[in-house]
């Protein structure tokens, strides 16, 4: 019988290494879609089989009518798969919640009703704010409308606030995503007559903080007060930041306390763009009618406006969708499908091309590939790199996707104006 070779103490720390990196990287892949743009709020995820080629007929595992309207992308935990959908009058919200891997419908919750909706444009609905998940509990957004936290096993509420409230201006209407930060529900509240951030209790939904916007806001036209935008963890030396974009300005907050660290002041309102990091930069857009993105230091104090912003760029920059960092590289598609890389660390431009269609969904990174979704059902996917390479492009039915899709592993669950679909290989 021949004798076993024993493993050397580096042998088997690699073997170990090498099983702890399978480990950590299967755990990663099942990080669960829960919040708007994913595990991280990037747009990235580690799943590695996302289909390349799908059509109405070809890779979807299920497709089914959501009632009513809303804007809302979905989020997953489990087996469950939340949005929000609302009356296209505004009058009756609702939270909706499917089984992801048959989209059958577990609850279908009315959670409010309102008197006297404020009027929207068709480009809006009374369901935009997407949900944001954790184990047990999911909280469910409408802007002024109300907020509720319901529990994802018997489908209960557990806490409402109505008392959350701003004008959100005629024809504009509520947009904010809430994010959680430890035991705190944390949401952006910028309307014509008040503009603040504020953080909820997750088991009880009372206020834990709330920090009015710093700027003189009466200075400005009331239009220029309102701002769509979530707010998004950053890096701050050892401890993070809350980066936290509005209407006339850009905040970082202290996420425990609330406390204002910075704020730049800028000319931009009804921004929209949830900001990102990487690089030792905070990248973030301002402004909705002439969108302009800024590479911001982190590390200030105060107003930052004239010493930390590293560079700036205004051709091509999206209103709605918010940017993508893929290693070195910058990737941005604006409303009307201009697609543009930058390098992160210059903001030199590498290249600029056109794609098909107007774009709302934000873009999602996975293994070498970057999807696009425009604002009629199709999707473009593109090849990261300094070299503009379509690798596809596929298309369902037509119909209006502003939604960003959500990620369960190897599928894509996505949301148009009238259906929510699984597609996935081999389906």
């Amino acid at each position: 019988m021949k004798s076993l070779i024993p493993f050397s103490t580096a042998q088997r720390l690699g073997v170990v290494g090498a099983l702890l990196c399978l480990l950590n990287a299967a755990l990663a892949a099942h990080q669960p879609w829960s919040q708007f743009r994913g595990p991280r709020g990037d747009g990235h995820t580690t799943a590695t089989g996302l289909p390349l080629n799908w059509s109405e007929k070809k890779n979807v595992t299920w497709k089914m009518a959501i009632h009513d309207r809303g804007f809302s992308s979905p989020v997953i935990w489990g087996k469950q798969a939340w949005l929000t959908t609302a009356t296209a009058d505004g009058r009756k919200l609702f939270g909706v919640c499917v089984d992801k891997d048959t989209g059958k419908t577990i609850y279908d919750l009315h959670l409010f009703d309102v008197a006297e909706p404020q009027a929207i444009t068709p480009e809006n609905t009374y369901a935009s704010p997407t949900p944001v998940i954790e184990k047990g509990r999911v909280f469910l957004h409408f802007g002024t409308y109300g907020t509720a936290c319901v529990d994802t096993a018997t489908g209960k509420v557990l806490w409402t606030r109505r008392d959350v409230n701003c004008d959100h201006e005629k024809g504009a209407g509520p947009a904010s995503s809430p994010m959680l930060f430890g035991n705190t529900m944390i949401v952006h509240v910028d309307g014509r007559d008040v503009q603040y951030i504020i953080a909820l209790d997750t088991a009880t939904g009372k206020t834990v903080w709330k920090t009015p916007r710093s700027l003189d806001y009466t200075k400005f036209p009331v239009h220029h007060r309102k701002a769509y935008c979530m707010p998004m963890l950053v890096p701050r030396g050892k401890g993070q930041q809350l980066v936290s974009p509005a209407g006339r300005g850009l905040y970082a907050y202290d996420p425990k306390t609330g406390k204002e660290l910075w704020h730049m002041r800028h000319r931009g309102w009804s921004v929209a763009p949830r900001p990102i990091s990487g690089h030792g930069l905070i990248f973030a857009t301002i402004d909705r009618d002439a969108p302009e993105l800024w590479a911001i230091r982190p590390d200030g104090n105060g107003d930052i406006t004239d010493t930390h912003i590293a560079w700036s760029e205004k051709r091509g920059m999206p209103e709605r969708c918010s940017p993508l960092l893929v290693d070195n590289l910058l990737y941005f598609v604006n409303r009307g499908g201009i697609a543009t890389c930058l390098e992160a660390k210059t903001g030199k431009e590498i290249w600029k091309e056109r794609i098909k269609g107007a774009y709302s969904a934000s873009p999602i990174y996975a293994k070498g590939r970057i999807y696009l979704f425009n604002e009629t059902g199709m999707a473009t996917i593109l090849r990261p790199g300094r070299k503009f390479e379509i690798i596809a492009t596929n298309a369902l039915e037509p119909q209006p996707l502003l939604a960003t899709p959500a990620v369960d592993g190897n599928a894509f669950i996505i949301r148009t104006g009238s259906h929510l679909y699984r597609i996935e290989n081999g389906k």
